[in-house]
């Protein structure tokens, strides 16, 4: 009888852990699905370029204005209830954007977009409250499996698209099938879950979250990552072909940046799960990307392979442990909630203007030399603001602190 009370709740986590894994396949491979299918799209709907680029700006806009609303619907509704919601809606914008109509097209974008920001902002929350004792392990997993199905969806969706009888439709729509396994294999962690599940924790101070100097040098770390890694799967490749090599050659170093990130971004949390601080590991993820940006930057094809495999391991080191800070600053789930919406929020928002800004120097100097030199500029701020925000402190500790030393004169 013992042993299946002590099986009970092994078994529960192994679930979680499961969705958990789950959740996070489906927070990309929606996304990164899109861009290779622009072209089909233009064709058959007549968009422009600028309308085109919005089906891919649309859902980073709504990560930054829905992110800090996540925790507060998760403090009324229940943490594993909204995360199910989410997942019913994430299905339905992935039907609805594949319907024969350009509004449905952008609606189902901009729904798309919405149910994936509870899902960025809610894992780490999750992990933190369940697996206190695993958040580096945990985190790393869910990372690595955002990458490995973003790079799946990538690669497969021209495939898709020629395979299926309805084309670039057919192909966005496959990935409504993923989020609906989800969906069902989440539901029994909603049972006996609710409101009181959730907002039972200390709220009191979380309202203070965007005064905490810490919490703005996490927010400015993982925006600073966010705004390098949406301008690098926009604009390398085109980079690369102006330097001479083939847009073909240009897609495979895309690929190669991604794939190369999927076993940093696993290792780096449970590395920085187990340091005492967390400051030198943000400066090596970030001399990593500053390395591989000036190598671009200086010129010459021959050693573009090794450029782009720094940028990568950059990305993927600084993208997971961006993620894990939001788990290790924090005192508690419902913190880390907050966080985590505001981390987000911010780093989406300078995630969908980077590319644009990035792209409107080229057109001003017609030369990528100041777009790079904006790209060095912003890791070197990432270095700092990674430094800050891995010293063994939580985002509300400067309170306690500054208390502390006024109760002592």
């Amino acid at each position: 009888m013992l042993t299946e009370i002590n099986q009970q709740p092994q078994k529960k986590h192994f679930f979680m852990m499961i969705g958990i894994m789950l959740i996070a396949a489906n927070l990309r491979a929606g996304l990164t699905s899109v861009g290779p299918l622009l072209g089909f799209i233009r064709d058959d709907t007549g968009l422009s370029h600028s309308w085109s680029g919005l089906i891919t700006t649309l859902p980073l806009l709504g990560f930054a204005l829905f992110s800090p609303l996540a925790p507060k619907l998760a403090h009324k509704v229940g943490l594993e209830r909204t995360i199910l919601y989410s997942l019913l809606a994430l299905t339905a914008g992935i039907i609805l954007r594949s319907v024969s109509s350009i509004f449905t097209l952008f609606l189902g974008t901009a729904i798309l977009g919405l149910a994936i920001a509870v899902g960025n902002v809610l894992l780490p929350s999750l992990i933190k409250r369940e697996f206190p004792l695993k958040v580096g392990l945990l985190t790393g997993g869910y990372t690595m499996c955002m990458g490995i199905f973003a790079s799946i969806a990538s690669g497969i969706s021209v495939p898709l698209a020629h395979a299926l009888p309805i084309g670039w439709r057919g192909s966005l729509a496959f990935w409504a099938i993923l989020s609906f396994i989800t969906f069902f294999i989440w539901l029994p962690n909603v049972k006996n879950k609710g409101k009181a599940d959730y907002s039972k924790l200390e709220s009191s101070k979380v309202k203070g979250v965007w005064q905490s100097p810490l919490a703005w040098k996490v927010t400015f770390f993982m925006g600073l990552q966010s705004f390098g890694f949406y301008v690098s799967i926009t604009w390398l490749p085109q980079i690369l072909h102006d330097r001479g090599l083939s847009l073909a050659t240009g897609g495979a170093m895309l690929s190669l940046m991604q794939v190369v990130s999927i076993p940093v971004s696993f290792m780096m949390p449970i590395i920085a799960g187990k340091s005492e601080n967390q400051k030198v590991l943000a400066a090596i993820a970030s001399v990593l990307c500053f390395s591989g940006y000036l190598g671009i930057f200086i010129g010459g094809n021959t050693l573009i392979p090794l450029w782009i495999v720094l940028i990568g391991l950059g990305q993927g080191a600084c993208i997971s442990l961006a993620l894990t800070f939001i788990a290790l600053r924090a005192s508690n789930p419902f913190q880390a909630a907050a966080l985590s919406g505001m981390a987000q929020s911010i780093g989406y928002l300078l995630a969908a203007i980077g590319p644009m800004v990035f792209g409107l120097l080229y057109d001003v100097t017609n030369s990528w030399t100041g777009s790079l030199l904006l790209l060095i500029g912003v890791t070197i701020a990432q270095c700092i603001f990674g430094i800050g925000a891995g010293q063994n402190r939580t985002i509300f500790s400067h309170i306690r602190e500054k208390k502390h030393s006024i109760a002592s004169m």
